[in-house]
């Protein structure tokens, strides 16, 4: 992100953001307030666009080439809507349809990805191994809590991770989890 704002109706919602992540690194970024990085990680993710200002994800800018950046991309919101969905299998193979994966293939990853997500609530265990399936190459998460920190890095070895954070002392503390190994 080089300058990226986000206004609606006259209002900056975000303020300028500049970031920059390496393929297979890890950052928790800090935001102005939780809705600021609500929107922030969309905008990683390529699901809303920049008012202002450069996103890339990889080569591609999601203004453009907003498919290319969905397929490199897994999200995971902080409200996750997984009640709709009356079994994981059925939410995974939701999930599995956003990418055209094979559903029952889906379902077998994603409950691999369970197993090492082990003791982490479903409201966010879920959406993370729906997120994983398509092997995306950047991990956007919004608002994780800390304590998931190191699972989160263990079961998404192969992603960048780009998670956002309403306040500098709560990216201090996913940062700082992150970084210890259990």
């Amino acid at each position: 992100m080089r300058g990226a704002t986000f206004r609606r109706g006259g209002e900056e919602l975000v303020s300028a953001q500049n970031v920059q992540l390496e393929e297979g690194g890890r950052l928790a970024h800090a935001c102005a307030s939780n809705r600021a990085a609500a929107i922030v990680a969309m905008m990683a993710a390529g699901l809303v666009r920049a008012s202002g200002g450069a996103v890339y994800v990889g080569a591609f800018d999601p203004r453009i080439q907003p498919v290319h950046v969905k397929q490199l991309a897994g999200y995971v919101p902080h409200d996750a809507l997984i009640n709709e969905f009356p079994s994981f299998e059925q939410y995974i193979e939701y999930r599995a349809s956003l990418w055209h994966l094979p559903p029952a293939e889906s379902v077998v990853r994603a409950r691999r990805f369970l197993e090492g997500l082990d003791g982490i609530h479903e409201s966010f265990a879920y959406p993370l191994a729906g997120a994983l399936i398509a092997q995306p190459r950047l991990l956007v998460l919004d608002r994780p809590q800390a304590v998931y920190g190191p699972q989160i890095v263990d079961v998404a070895k192969a992603c960048a991770i780009f998670s956002t954070h309403g306040s500098e002392n709560e990216a201090a503390r996913f940062r700082d989890a992150c970084a210890v190994r259990v």
